[in-house]
């Protein structure tokens, strides 16, 4: 058997630029398409392509989704979706929750991570908590997490408490297109809450606050049951 390196470097050459012409069509993907795409049935032979390039892993869907280094436009947070598939820029769920964290000057509530990673965090974070990469702390009657370092957990606690005390700020005015906006989604959505669909609102990329879906429910009687007294709980 004589080995030819020349013929193996066309290979692997040509393997890389099938991957970049379909990732450029596709932006996300899983293994399976990509064995397609390059003809095999090797996830050896995935992988050592993907290697050449740089690609990374979703921190959604237990990592099954992969795309290209450069092709993710990761937001302020350094969050990114595409077709369903969330990124992050730091990489796993685990490590973009420690990140978040550690970084928020008030903490973080289970609800306000779920929220904006766009799926559930709770055993995630329980998790954390166990293996001391984050510490919960007791506030408001709600379970806040920060940081497992003890002077900076005291002031996003102290800071989580200033906020918890202070009346929440007046919504902004309405703009008659954000009202069309939250009627639209309320209409595509209609079994979905106040909060569910300005969540949606904000993941869709939305300028839309939470306090602004609920004037435009109020205004509107919107997701109030019909029928008798009880029917408002």
């Amino acid at each position: 058997c004589v080995i030819v390196p020349g013929a193996t470097m066309t290979i692997q050459a040509d393997a890389v630029q099938r991957i970049r012409r379909f990732f450029a069509r596709q932006k996300v993907a899983k293994v399976a398409a990509i064995k397609e795409v390059l003809e095999t049935s090797s996830r050896t032979t995935v992988f050592r392509a993907l290697s050449k390039i740089g690609y990374q892993t979703s921190y959604s869907h237990a990592g099954g989704f992969y795309t290209l280094r450069d092709i993710p436009n990761f937001d302020a947070d350094g969050l990114w979706s595409c077709r369903g598939a969330l990124f992050s820029r730091h990489r796993t769920l685990r490590a973009t929750i420690r990140h978040k964290v550690d970084a928020a000057p008030g903490g973080h509530t289970d609800m306000e991570l779920r929220t904006r990673l766009g799926l559930r965090v709770r055993d995630t974070l329980l998790d954390l908590v166990e293996d001391r990469q984050i510490d919960r702390r007791r506030v408001g009657g709600l379970y806040l997490y920060v940081s497992p370092k003890r002077q900076k957990a005291w002031a996003q606690t102290a800071q989580r408490q200033r906020l918890l005390s202070q009346p929440p700020p007046p919504p902004a005015p309405l703009e008659p297109g954000a009202v069309i906006e939250v009627l639209l989604a309320h209409i595509h959505h209609f079994d979905e809450d106040a909060a569910a669909l300005a969540s949606r609102l904000k993941r869709e990329g939305g300028g839309i606050s939470r306090l602004q879906v609920e004037a435009v429910f109020l205004r509107y009687g919107l997701g109030e049951k019909k029928g008798g007294p009880d029917s408002r709980r």
